[in-house]
């Protein structure tokens, strides 16, 4: 089923929208050595609910926290932990949504910590690309294999795999909605978007090979060789004429 949002709906995810970006723009200064995972995800919450949200992902299927923060070679959905210290040298993905009256937003970003390597550089930009590049296909009439193929064909023209067994999503009154989103597809296949759809779109770029495993905790996800990975992650509108970027950081 495809979830296609009335002017009021839109309303509402658009100000969850602005709730984390805000929230994005915020936390960067306290992305450095020394810091630790925990007090990362304390800042998000606090600056959450400072600006009248809830967190999104505190309670989803039992998950404790307001963020999830993945370094290195985690994928995704890594918890945060007092005992994890960020390293000069790291890259860290952090990925938190917010909740609106009802409804919800879902935003990514892959970080370096301090100086990082040319390799690491090297995959966090092309991991930005990927998704400037798949926001770049969504308007009225597209369908999804365009947006999808987009990202795996940036990503293997700069060496890098993508990760094949988890997926961006609809959004809205729940943060997980159809359709799945592949980074990965065929184009002129699949779901054609219509006006009204908002959707999340997170490419997640491996260094080495495709294979992910999720470890003993039961969320976080590795890469299976333990090479690097990246994800970026916007909630974005189709609209009429093109596409809006709900999650837009807008710098003051």
């Amino acid at each position: 089923m495809i979830f296609i949002k009335s002017p009021e709906e839109i309303d509402k995810i658009k100000r969850a929208c602005e709730i984390v970006a805000q929230v994005f723009l915020d936390i960067e200064k306290y992305i450095k050595p020394g810091i630790t995972t925990a007090e990362i995800d304390e800042i998000g919450e606090k600056l959450i609910i400072s600006y009248g949200g809830r967190p999104a992902f505190k309670g989803y299927r039992g998950y404790q926290y307001a963020t999830c923060i993945s370094v290195n070679s985690e994928v995704v959905h890594g918890i945060p932990s007092p005992k994890k210290v960020l390293a000069e040298g790291d890259i860290v993905g952090l990925d938190m949504g917010a909740i609106n009256q009802g409804y919800y937003s879902d935003m990514a970003r892959t970080y370096p910590v301090g100086k990082v390597s040319k390799q690491a550089k090297l995959l966090l930009k092309c991991g930005r690309e990927a998704l400037t590049i798949a926001i770049g296909k969504v308007r009225p009439g597209v369908r999804l294999g365009d947006v999808s193929s987009s990202i795996e064909r940036h990503a293997k023209a700069h060496g890098y795999s993508v990760v094949k067994d988890l997926f961006g999503h609809g959004i809205g009154q729940n943060m997980h909605e159809d359709p799945l989103i592949p980074n990965y597809g065929v184009a002129g296949e699949g779901v054609e978007l219509r006006p009204g759809m908002t959707l999340a779109i997170e490419p997640m770029l491996n260094v080495g090979g495709s294979a992910i495993i999720t470890l003993s905790d039961g969320w976080t996800v590795v890469t299976k060789d333990r090479s690097l990975s990246a994800h970026f992650e916007d909630t974005v509108l189709v609209t009429d004429n093109g596409v809006e970027i709900l999650t837009c950081q807008k710098k003051t």
